[in-house]
């Protein structure tokens, strides 16, 4: 049972943002800091990664917890309101992502997918993971232009 009116529950829902989360903010502004410069949810590249580097065919996603079915198995359990529309939607975006890998991957793109608290906690070691994606890259555009 929903401990909140529907009116409560739709202003909720309807404050939850898809795209410049605060957590996609951070790590944007971070790499803007470094000097990397990006593109926002790119609609040219399947499932709108939240970051592209178009050049070295890097594609970032900034997922949240919840949404994205992060330890699915026993945090399902813990869904105890309106099981019947969240379990299949969670699902679906676990589903969704798969997909969205597999295709970049298939077109040669580095795809890598960062939890939301991962970012908040580890904003650092993020943007040293993205920053080593780039530098493999450049050298690997190097080599093939030589």
């Amino acid at each position: 049972m929903d401990n909140l009116t529907p009116e409560q529950r739709r202003k909720n829902m309807q404050a939850i943002k898809s795209t410049a989360t605060t957590q996609e903010v951070r790590l944007a502004k971070a790499l803007w800091e470094s000097g990397y410069r990006y593109r926002k949810n790119n609609k040219k590249i399947f499932g709108k990664p939240d970051l592209t580097f178009a050049k070295y065919k890097i594609a970032i996603f900034i997922d949240s917890e919840f949404f994205h079915g992060k330890d699915w198995e026993t945090q399902q359990l813990r869904i105890k309101s309106n099981r019947d529309y969240w379990i299949p939607k969670i699902e679906r975006n676990m589903k969704r992502d798969v997909e969205v890998n597999a295709f970049l991957i298939a077109k040669k793109w580095k795809v890598i997918r960062f939890w939301s608290k991962e970012v908040q906690k580890e904003l650092d070691t993020c943007v040293a993971k993205i920053r080593e994606e780039i530098e493999s890259s450049k050298i690997k555009t190097e080599e093939k232009k030589s």
